[in-house]
């Protein structure tokens, strides 16, 4: 059975389990974890049968790409009375029984679901997308490798960049000089995020106060970014001598995405702040003898939230006041925010096949943000480090 069969035929199963009868993909990148192609449409996977997808464009590449049964979707007004031909026994039930249609609220947008809703009359819809996520949570020993190779690429851009780096330099010349590395080694020139409003560039390098800036990101670190219209990540700002310099970046190879930072410097940093960079290594060094299939997410975040209230620098943990973030890690994949998250509340035990980005990092408003990130995959014994760019804080060549 190859990859795809095997999601749909996992995702079936989990169906039957919560009395879901029918389940509709519609977004991107669900759409190619589960048919292998992002073409325009609909994706109905019954909780028995084979799935259909309707493509509204573009149905020849569509027809192309996926490995199931391909139609045209034409007009949503007999759209319905089509569903009722292809699958009988799920709108046919006897006794008036209502069947139970699961879509992707977190990023279905409204008028699209109402569009589905006028086509489908007197079914009960619910809530698949956590189903989706959790099953996409795991991922396979191919999703593991692509995203191996993204940390490959992306090393050889950060000592590219480390290489180039100068002082006078603005923050957006040395991120171009990794977007030109990337791009050349098969980056596709994106990283998805599911969150709504939440959008990604190749991740942010900033330094000093540009870098210590807040935005409506949803990270530790946002920059300054060129504007208002692109408030985050690397801006026009020239990179000073002794002062920190966040290199948060990632890649893309295939759809999977790394995610790793690194501090670096042109000089020396202030002791406090080499203090700071230091505690951040050692957060990621508990946090990885706590990697190990059973371990509840939370606990993960519970801990470092302890080891930085006994160094002192809580409130510069993931931020800094009202902009601090609530988590230590995040899953990753096909796009950059996938579950779990290392927060209170996730109580998803680490298991086999989960990939996490794992990134103390300290905010000092004005002066920047030191700090750290790893990706691992969570094996049958421990984990195993998919970031293999150097650690440490990486010296540049002194000013003088």
């Amino acid at each position: 059975m190859d990859e795809r069969s095997s999601r749909r035929q996992r995702l079936q199963h989990k169906m039957k389990e919560t009395g879901i009868d029918l389940c509709v993909v519609t977004q991107n990148v669900d759409l190619y974890y589960f048919v292998g192609s992002m073409q325009t449409g609909y994706l109905f996977i019954p909780a028995e049968g084979e799935s259909i997808f309707y493509v509204r464009r573009s149905f020849v590449r569509a027809s192309d790409e996926a490995d199931i049964a391909v139609e045209e979707l034409g007009s949503m007004r007999g759209f319905g009375s089509r569903l009722t031909q292809a699958y009988p026994e799920l709108f046919r039930k006897p006794g008036g029984e209502q069947t139970i249609v699961a879509a992707e609220y977190d990023v279905l947008p409204v008028q699209q679901f109402q569009r589905l809703e006028g086509a489908l009359p007197g079914v009960k819809w619910v809530d698949g997308s956590t189903l989706i996520r959790e099953l996409r949570m795991i991922k396979s020993p191919g999703e593991i490798a692509a995203i191996r190779e993204s940390a490959r690429v992306i090393d050889i851009a950060y000592e590219t960049a480390i290489k180039a780096l100068r002082v006078g330099m603005p923050e957006v010349e040395l991120m171009a000089i990794v977007e030109s590395v990337i791009r050349h080694n098969g980056h596709m020139g994106l990283m998805r995020v599911r969150g709504y409003n939440q959008e990604i560039i190749t991740g942010m390098i900033g330094a000093g106060s540009a870098a210590a800036m807040p935005t409506y990101f949803d990270g530790p670190a946002g920059g300054q970014g060129l504007g208002p219209a692109s408030p985050q990540s690397s801006g026009r700002r020239p990179i000073e001598a002794n002062e920190p310099i966040l290199i948060d970046i990632g890649c893309c190879i295939d759809g999977y995405v790394i995610d790793q930072t690194r501090t670096a410097v042109i000089g020396e940093l202030p002791a406090d702040l080499r203090e700071a960079y230091e505690l951040s290594e050692a957060v990621m060094r508990r946090t990885e003898a706590m990697l190990k299939p059973g371990v509840p997410c939370e606990e993960l975040y519970t801990a470092a939230l302890e080891q930085v209230r006994v160094a002192g620098l809580s409130e510069h943990f993931m931020g800094f006041g009202g902009d601090q973030v609530k988590f230590l890690g995040h899953g990753i994949g096909l796009e950059i925010d996938e579950l779990p998250v290392l927060a209170k509340g996730f109580r998803y035990p680490l298991q086999p096949g989960m990939v996490i980005a794992i990134e103390p990092k300290f905010t000092f408003p004005g002066r920047g943000v030191v700090g750290i990130e790893n990706s691992y995959a969570i094996t049958e014994d421990g984990f195993e480090k998919l970031t293999v760019s150097r650690e440490g804080i990486a010296a540049a060549a002194a000013p003088f």
